[in-house]
């Protein structure tokens, strides 16, 4: 079980993380497309299906949306009604700082009472005013955490530029945190970076080293490429240009992911850092979700064939 594997701090996690509808999306639309996920979802060896909250981040930067904003469907909401029969585990994301204490706590109670596990994000934009701070929804958990785990978001191009996503970690850590999903790895070097400065200060502080998952995404396009910048993911300029000039983008990006994967598990192991893998599947077009599901079926294999996955 999930659970059983956070609490244990066991390697070889497999998850795999989608976004609910969009909000203009017709109730029936929206149980033809519950339909289809669980279809292609049965099939598949994991863990845990990650499902977001999608944030308009624009505050975030100046610099313009590639793809225009659209709302969707609430996580929970679509997750309990409509994705009930596939029988595992769910993470449920949830921006915690927009909502009360005593809303969190509501929210929270049906979570867990579904089996499922929260992670709260934080502010969607700096200046952005909280009205509950990420400690305070930590808190609001509290009382589950005997029947339950909590996760939190992990951003290795903060940590390049902060140097102390390590410490943020570990303060999550102390709030009752025992698990970190990481935004988009596509330099390696940098989620690297993170798992050496949390090991060497772990060992320092004699602390348990928390699972660290890092999350893998085909990318299809250009300008998906250009969205992933906007986000914050960074692309090292080498790879960038590779992936503009390829005469498949899409292909040569699963390469990468299964190169970084590879990378990953190596460095990891060779750490004693707890880990394992989030594989994305927020596009609608039909060879970008094949290649999600080529991808968790492919780091899964690699986890066995070292034996850190059974």
């Amino acid at each position: 079980m999930f659970l059983d594997r956070i609490k244990s701090k066991e390697s070889g996690i497999l998850l795999y993380g989608i976004t609910p509808p969009k909000s203009q999306v017709e109730p029936q639309k929206v149980v033809e497309i519950a339909e289809k996920t669980l279809a292609r979802l049965h099939s598949l060896d994991i863990d845990a299906l990650v499902v977001y909250d999608v944030q308009d981040e624009s505050a975030r930067t100046t610099e313009e949306r590639p793809f225009p904003f659209l709302s969707a469907h609430d996580p929970f909401e679509f997750a309990k009604n409509h994705l009930h029969s596939l029988n595992i585990p769910k993470i449920i994301y949830r921006p915690a700082s927009k909502f009360t204490q005593e809303e969190l706590g509501v929210w929270v109670d049906d979570v867990i009472a579904h089996n499922f596990s929260p992670v709260f994000v934080g502010v969607p934009a700096p200046d952005f005013v909280p009205i509950t701070t990420l400690p305070e929804a930590y808190n609001v958990w509290r009382k589950h955490q005997d029947a339950s785990v909590i996760g939190a978001v992990m951003i290795p191009e903060r940590h390049a530029v902060l140097n102390d996503e390590d410490q943020r970690i570990l303060d999550k850590v102390s709030s009752g945190v025992s698990y970190f999903i990481s935004q988009c790895v596509f330099n390696v070097d940098y989620a690297k970076r993170v798992v050496d400065d949390l090991a060497k200060t772990c060992n320092e502080k004699n602390i348990e080293i928390p699972t660290l998952i890092f999350t893998l995404t085909a990318c299809g396009s250009i300008k998906t490429l250009h969205f992933m910048e906007w986000l914050g993911i960074h692309i090292p300029e080498e790879l960038k240009e590779e992936l503009r000039n390829s005469e498949n983008i899409l292909e040569r990006s699963v390469e990468v992911c299964i190169t970084i994967a590879d990378e990953l598990i190596k460095y990891c192991s060779e750490k004693g850092v707890p880990f394992g893998f989030n594989i994305e599947s927020v596009a609608i077009r039909k060879d970008e979700i094949e290649a999600s599901i080529f991808m968790v079926n492919k780091v899964g294999e690699m986890m066995k064939e070292i034996g850190i996955r059974k």
